[in-house]
């Protein structure tokens, strides 16, 4: 099952790569969503390695997966793996500049299943896919609009 979406930014494409890379506010924005989140890698500087440990609550049930960085092209990609129990996923974070002060980004979420339960899981998801997408959209739309008003503020 695959999500995708693109907004424009009115930030050039470096500081719009580098607000996509302030993972320590990503990691307490899930925390105010009640998820556990933990760094597992020992990295300074943000790159391919990276690593984290997430639980979360989803319909009831505890789930737990790992988030790794696979691929880290500064500015112009950045995709993160995770890895659950019966879930594959993969997060791609796509940027092209359409000008000197405005950027496209592409995001796409892509979920596999791996076992039978993940598999109903996905189909229940399928039977939703419109309204999921329409809030898909409506969060990555907010996120880009946050980046402007936070890029416009330290300008």
């Amino acid at each position: 099952m695959k999500f995708s979406t693109k907004e424009d930014v009115e930030a050039p494409i470096d500081a719009v790569f580098a607000m996509l890379c302030d993972f320590e506010s990503f990691e307490r924005s899930a925390m105010r969503r009640g998820a556990e989140v933990q760094r597992v890698d020992q990295m300074k500087v943000p790159g391919t390695g990276m690593t984290w440990r997430v639980a979360f609550d989803l319909r009831g049930k505890r789930r737990e997966m790992e988030l790794e960085m696979v691929t880290f092209d500064k500015p112009n990609e950045m995709v993160l793996e995770s890895t659950s129990p019966g879930l594959l996923g993969q997060m791609s974070f796509e940027l092209m500049p359409l000008s000197r002060s405005r950027t496209r980004i592409l995001v796409e979420l892509e979920v596999k299943p791996l076992n039978l339960s993940a598999r109903l899981l996905v189909q229940s998801l399928k039977l939703a896919k419109n309204s999921i997408t329409r809030k898909y959209k409506l969060r990555v739309a907010e996120h880009a609009k946050a980046m402007e008003e936070r890029y416009s503020r330290s300008v």
